[in-house]
């Protein structure tokens, strides 16, 4: 059956992680940032991203906020920064994150197409809002779903169940897109058709589900049918 139904995680996939600490390192009242943004970057995501797992396999879930907090107060003790100015910059710019060049063109594609368009993240309804009006997408959207509706992060299968309830299609009829390998494994063996954007050339993830395309970024999407 042909798509219908093109889902997008959004941080990391639609917007890029890294610009809050790459945007700071350039202003002057930041200069601890100036060598240090790369690493402060890298630990940021990789913690944000590991609370949430713990969270979701303790069943201790709290809003994706405070998993951003968190893992920036890990990441700056990590590489030596105690600035409260340069914490408070960072998640300033968090809510305005950069999108990747070729997503608006990408979206106004599959829209022209009569596709119907969606994030499903686990990011929290206000950061999510905040990204989307900010990288002004919003008007190529259907929907953006939030896993704060269900109470777990992905990859639990309640958050992947949000599509269907949403838009009432099959999982066979949805390209899902992730930059983030388990993700994409997760949403594969849900049954969604399924696209990493493995935009640092990683090796595969050795999980329990394999997406069907592998891509170095979101250009050729529409032509996913």
């Amino acid at each position: 059956m042909p798509l219908t139904t093109y889902v997008f995680d959004a941080y990391g996939t639609l917007f890029d992680v890294g610009a809050a600490a790459a945007q700071a390192a350039q202003e002057p009242e930041h200069e601890d940032l100036r060598t240090t943004w790369p690493a402060v970057a890298r630990d940021w995501r990789l913690k944000q991203l590991q609370y949430t797992w713990l969270r979701a396999v303790a069943d201790q879930h709290c809003d994706f906020w405070q998993v951003t907090q968190d893992g920036l107060d890990w990441a700056l003790e990590a590489n030596g920064l105690s600035s409260p100015q340069t914490r408070t910059r960072l998640l300033e710019l968090y809510w305005e994150l950069a999108a990747y060049p070729e997503v608006p063109e990408m979206l106004e594609t599959l829209k022209a197409r009569g596709m119907t368009t969606a994030i499903l993240s686990n990011g929290s309804p206000d950061m999510l809002s905040g990204a989307v009006s900010s990288a002004g997408i919003g008007s190529l959207l259907d929907d953006v779903l939030s896993v704060q509706d269900v109470g777990v992060f992905k990859p639990d299968r309640r958050v992947y169940d949000m599509v269907g309830q949403r838009f009432g299609c099959p999982p066979v009829d949805v390209l899902f897109v992730s930059s983030n390998g388990w993700d994409a494994a997760g949403a594969a063996s849900y049954g969604f058709q399924t696209a990493w954007v493995n935009r640092a050339g990683e090796p595969m993830d050795r999980l329990y589900g394999t997406p069907q395309h592998v891509l170095p970024d979101l250009t050729t999407i529409p032509e996913l049918r």
